[in-house]
């Protein structure tokens, strides 16, 4: 019993290796938060204030975005239009900001989302969730095209282990 157990702490933390050696940034899939950046992008809130001057529109209160199967709900986004006014260029999310898709969610102060390029940063305190795994830093630079991202500033993981066989 004391070899199986031994064995599989060994195992554990070869698994885990990759990770811990990444303790300043990581690579992660996003299968989950693939997007086609190219849908409609509907928006919900309670108040919305336009700025002609600027090209900008703030939805504030109970925002939820949506954009096919992707959802982010912040309590403050702003709108920034295209140059020539005809599409949206990015969102600016503020005041607790959850991005959710499929099996993925992710959580931080503050997000930025560039429509063209699919790219979407999160940053102060980001929590990452896929299933029973957690990983937590302080920026997430998620790209929606390809399904994948990167964790930066001090990263932190939970990993569900799989029940060992005997």
């Amino acid at each position: 019993m004391f070899k199986a157990l031994r064995v599989s702490t060994i195992v554990a933390l070869f698994a885990l290796f990759p990770v811990l050696s990444l303790a300043q940034g990581a690579s992660v899939a996003f299968g989950g938060l693939k997007q086609d950046t190219t849908l409609p992008v509907e928006v919900t809130a309670d108040n919305l204030a336009v700025n002609q001057a600027d090209g900008t529109a703030e939805f504030s209160g109970n925002v939820l975005v949506g954009q096919g199967d992707m959802r982010l709900s912040a309590g403050r986004v702003k709108v920034e239009y295209t140059a020539d006014g005809t599409g949206i260029s990015r969102l600016f999310a503020s005041e607790g900001v959850t991005l959710i898709n499929a099996t993925d969610a992710a959580e931080a102060r503050e997000a930025i989302y560039t429509i063209e390029s699919g790219e979407v940063v999160m940053t102060g305190d980001v929590l990452l969730t896929q299933g029973g795994n957690a990983l937590s830093g302080q920026k997430l630079v998620i790209d929606l095209k390809a399904g994948t991202g990167v964790m930066e500033g001090r990263v932190q993981t939970v990993f569900q282990p799989g029940k060992a066989k005997n």
